[in-house]
């Protein structure tokens, strides 16, 4: 499979006004709802152009996808997988500066609220999933809710379910062990891998080994590897003249284990040089060079952590 089949556009960057991703100053000051919409088509026009066929979004991200489904059915795209994500309910009231952004909870209530949702605004997607699950999520010990969601399985819809923190390859092993009535209720895990997060590696190369859809988000660790991108990662790029998100992306498209990587351009300029990863080999000296900047997961997720929403 191309590079580019394996290319999700996410949607969190321009769905909503703010977000936690650094070289948001490719937004317009004024991002009004009509702006971003304007841009979110920008962008998927591009990616599909390009040849990338899957979008991700999500109940959190703004009107993503509002902006998604007006995008599909102005365009006739028939042949777009769209995922989404429900557990985070955005409340941020399209303002810079809420005091919250978005609020999360995995509960039956939320699910059924936001399946309904997420049914009516962009209709029935391919993959469904819990959004963010940690190693603390009800979700883990509650049977209703794990029955409620074996009722989408039933249904044909693919359920899966992403992951955060540094806790991410033990909240994978113990998602994949739950069963209803004897069947696996995940078959799709999106979880943070980059460069730098390189701690869930090990659980998603054995999640592919079973089976399981796995997906690599926030690839560029919320813009760190883009606008602040350590020197090891600037000279490669430097090298192969290309731009330091692409080298960053290359690295998790040689996972052979990830089935999809997603990028979140907040911009036409952004997401072409995200693409031009699709068609960067690094070589083995390359790769051992960027193995060596992991973080140790605890710092990583607390950095993230002071990462501001703008």
């Amino acid at each position: 499979m191309n590079n580019l089949a394996r290319t999700a556009v996410g949607l969190a960057a321009v769905g909503r006004p703010a977000y936690i991703n650094l070289g948001r100053d490719a937004l317009p000051a004024d991002r009004t709802v009509e702006a971003m919409r304007a841009i979110t088509f920008d962008v998927l026009d591009a990616a599909y152009t390009a040849g990338v066929r899957r979008v991700d979004a999500a109940r959190s991200y703004g009107r993503a996808e509002e902006f998604l489904a007006a995008w599909l059915a102005e365009r006739g795209h028939d042949d777009v997988v769209v995922s989404s994500k429900w557990g985070y309910a955005y409340v941020g009231d399209w303002r810079m500066d809420a005091s919250v952004h978005e609020e999360k909870e995995h509960s039956l209530e939320r699910f059924r609220r936001q399946w309904a949702e997420t049914q009516a605004t962009v209709g029935v997607p391919a993959l469904y999933q819990v959004h963010s699950l940690t190693v603390d999520s009800p979700l883990l010990t509650d049977t209703a809710l794990q029955e409620a969601l074996a009722e989408l399985v039933d249904a044909g819809v693919r359920v899966g379910f992403s992951t955060s923190g540094p806790a991410q390859a033990d909240t994978i092993r113990r998602a994949f062990d739950l069963t209803v009535d004897g069947r696996q209720l995940f078959t799709a895990v999106q979880s943070t891998w980059n460069v730098l997060e390189q701690s869930a590696g090990l659980a998603l190369a054995e999640a592919h080994k079973a089976g399981a859809l796995v997906q690599l988000k926030e690839t560029l660790a919320n813009g760190r590897l883009a606008i602040e991108a350590p020197e090891s990662v600037a000279a490669v790029a430097r090298g192969r003249q290309v731009s330091a998100d692409a080298v960053a992306l290359a690295a998790a498209y040689a996972q052979p284990w990830a089935d999809v990587v997603l990028v979140g351009p907040a911009g036409t300029d952004q997401l072409a040089a995200n693409l031009a990863a699709t068609e960067l080999d690094l070589t083995d000296d390359d790769l051992e060079i960027l193995a060596e900047l992991r973080e140790k997961p605890g710092d990583y997720w607390a950095r993230r952590s002071q990462l501001g929403w703008g």
